[in-house]
């Protein structure tokens, strides 16, 4: 086994890798750009290396800083994880002749399966079912076309150097090839440097199964059973199963062995996946990625077994830990990759600061412990850290395991529930509409499916409209470390009043509709009136004891949530949902409605704090008069206009009515 590995990656599957590292006792070292300079990878492992500017170009995919990064921290080998440079026969090739172990196959078995066209060739010489297609090396348009034609509409182009959905499109007729080969093309050459095209026939509602594989340099080869990626959004998947549902036993054996078949035709070593498309029960092989996949944790939670140890066991010359007869499926795993995305934006990347980030409680991976932990988080960012452009905007992949896959169903919508982010938009609550709809719960799965039910999943939904209110009213009355139930900060406030009672006005702003709505509050034993639209309904209030936790009694129903507070918006969470509210601060706005009036009221009860003013000055508009505390909040009341200060009427210290008049101004003269 190796003293130390240099992970050349970032976010999730970099901390992945160094948490096997650090529970086989390997040694860790980080790369990290200016923009990761503090991220959670760089922490988790021993040491760091900084590599370069923000963009990947001139960091994560600078072949000469990762090897020249390894050679000073004395790394032995380098585990490349996904995406960046760990399918590249250049790094691959760096490697070799800096004399450091690439964590990965042999640079031919990168070449081989590199290009689409010339993978499938091989696979149909080692007997692995195929595409109807074509792969040839004629480019010429028209024979492309005639191809097209005898394969017969419709056809899918794709990218021969491609994946990520980059350089694919659907043609479902003859007259439309001619502009949808130029787009392809196009796009090829852009995001690949090759604008070569293989042409296959598209199957309708087809689903996308894979098999994971692994190889040693001893002539040994298993695969690790199967999973379901069909969910996917623009070619790329969103949610992961294993194993795949609805298989008969000898189809996924056959999908197994033609896996292995395909790893041998390359001389495949370490962590491998085949790909295939299937219609039925009739599979043909789509591509081989001669690494580790994204998906792997859903393969690690049902075979118990930790892949990253198995890659580097590999890697350092061990034989394969297991034969094909010791290995066997232990229940369902689903795995939902958290995005920070705008879903009903065409799934557009988000940009910005987690401000707020709650996962549902979880299990770090162990080797062995898998099958019996509920809940696994991949992660690679905290609280706190900034989503960029520059990178893949994923936060986190949530992993279930379950002893069916009704079981691992329910667990994954509670484990989406307990999803809670403040900050980029996310796609929290449409995986849980793909989870909780009727074709992934029965399981009828494509590659379409998301599209074929768009309507359904995207439709607006019924939220807890009044108990959120209500819960951010509780957050408001009380306040981040504020007061306990029943002593809130309207009742700390000591003047007299007339016939002993008051009523407060909150108001609000439904962000999600941009609607107003309110709550009186009223003083009278313990009598609180939430009011929104046609419904009025008395409510009482808690600090729950987790951070940013409320409780609220609506009548008989009690009601628990979360509540994380962001200057005047109240983003709120229940009944795995959230919704946001902006408080109107009438404080803030006190000035707004009093140009030319010769005065300035109070919009709420409080107490004066500072005096910033004295009688005779002569002010600015929005010069600041009077600071004022209310809600645990100071307050600056300025001047609504420019204007001489006639009389102070409150001084420090003492506590004001709502609508009584601070001090009195000329203006306007």
């Amino acid at each position: 086994m190796f003293n130390k590995i240099l992970i050349a990656n970032r976010g999730e599957i970099a901390c992945r890798v160094a948490a096997t590292c650090r529970r086989l006792g390997v040694a860790s070292v980080a790369v990290y750009s200016d923009a990761d300079a503090s991220a959670k990878h760089v922490a988790a492992c021993d040491e760091a290396v900084h590599i370069g500017a923000s963009p990947a170009a001139e960091s994560y995919l600078r072949i000469e800083r990762i090897i020249d990064a390894a050679l000073k921290t004395g790394a032995q080998a380098i585990h490349p994880g996904y995406g960046f440079l760990s399918e590249n026969e250049a790094f691959a090739e760096a490697c070799e002749a800096a004399g450091i172990v690439f964590i990965g196959p042999p640079v031919s078995a990168i070449a081989a399966m590199g290009s689409k066209a010339a993978a499938k060739a091989l696979m149909q010489s080692a007997a692995v079912p195929l595409v109807p297609g074509y792969h040839g090396d004629d480019q010429d348009p028209e024979r492309l076309r005639r191809e097209a034609d005898a394969i017969g509409y419709p056809v899918l182009l794709k990218a021969s150097a491609g994946g990520g959905g980059k350089g694919m499109r659907v043609v479902d007729k003859h007259e439309d090839f001619a502009a949808a080969l130029a787009s392809c093309k196009r796009e090829a050459a852009s995001s690949f440097g090759n604008d070569r095209i293989l042409i296959e026939k598209y199957l309708l509602r087809p689903r996308h199964v894979e098999v994971q594989v692994f190889a040693d340099r001893h002539g040994g080869a298993v695969y690790l059973f199967d999973r379901d990626c069909s969910v996917q959004r623009r070619h790329q998947k969103v949610l992961e199963e294993a194993p795949a549902p609805g298989l008969e036993a000898d189809v996924r054996r056959a999908m197994g062995e033609a896996a292995v078949a395909a790893a041998r035709a390359v001389s495949y070593v370490g962590a491998g996946t085949v790909e295939f498309i299937m219609t039925g029960t009739a599979f043909y092989f789509m591509e081989m990625n001669t690494r580790l996949q994204v998906e792997h944790p859903v393969t690690e939670m049902v075979t118990g077994l930790d892949l990253v140890e198995w890659q580097l066991r590999v890697a350092a010359g061990e034989p394969l830990p297991l034969r094909q007869d010791q290995l066997k499926v232990d229940g369902h795993a689903i795995e939902a990759r958290v995005y920070a995305e705008n879903p009903a934006r065409g799934f557009l990347p988000s940009t910005g600061t987690l401000k707020y980030l709650r996962m549902p409680a979880s299990v770090e991976f162990t080797i062995g412990e898998p099958r019996r932990a509920a809940v696994r988080i991949d992660s690679g960012v905290r609280e706190g850290d900034t989503i960029t452009p520059f990178y893949d905007p994923m936060i986190a992949k949530v992993i279930v395991h379950g002893a069916s896959r009704d079981e691992a169903l329910a667990r994954m919508d509670r484990a989406l529930q307990a999803c809670e982010a403040v900050g980029p938009q996310t796609n929290i609550e449409f995986l849980r509409r793909i989870v909780t709809c009727p074709p992934f719960a029965s399981a009828e799965l494509d590659t379409g499916l998301i599209e074929r039910h768009h309507d359904a999943l995207f439709a607006r939904t019924e939220k807890p409209f009044k108990e959120a209110l209500a819960l951010a009213c509780a957050a408001l009355l009380t306040r981040e470390g504020g007061t306990a139930h029943g002593a809130s900060v309207w009742d700390a406030l000591s003047h007299w009043r007339l016939n002993g009672g008051y009523r407060q006005t909150i108001e609000w702003r439904a962000i999600e509709d941009d609607a107003p709505c309110k709550v009186v509050y009223t003083r009278d034993g313990s009598v609180r009136a939430l009011e929104h639209e046609r419904w009025t309904e008395p409510f009482d209030w808690w600090r729950e004891a987790q951070p940013h936790g409320y409780g609220v009694r609506i009548g008989d129903v009690r009601t628990t949530g979360r509540v994380f507070i962001d200057g005047d918006t109240f983003h709120v969470f229940c009944f795995g949902t959230s919704l946001a509210f902006e408080w109107t601060n009438l404080l803030a706005h006190a000035a707004d409605a009093e140009h030319g009036e010769g005065r300035l009221t109070a919009p709420m009860p409080g107490k004066v704090i500072a005096v910033l003013v004295e009688a005779g000055a002569v002010v600015e508009k929005g010069a600041p008069l009077i600071v004022m505390e209310a809600m645990k909040m100071e307050h600056t009341i300025g001047a609504p206009a420019a204007g001489k200060v006639s009389e102070v009427l409150y001084g420090v210290g003492d506590q004001v009515a709502d609508g009584a008049q601070l001090l009195v101004m000329e203006t306007g003269g």
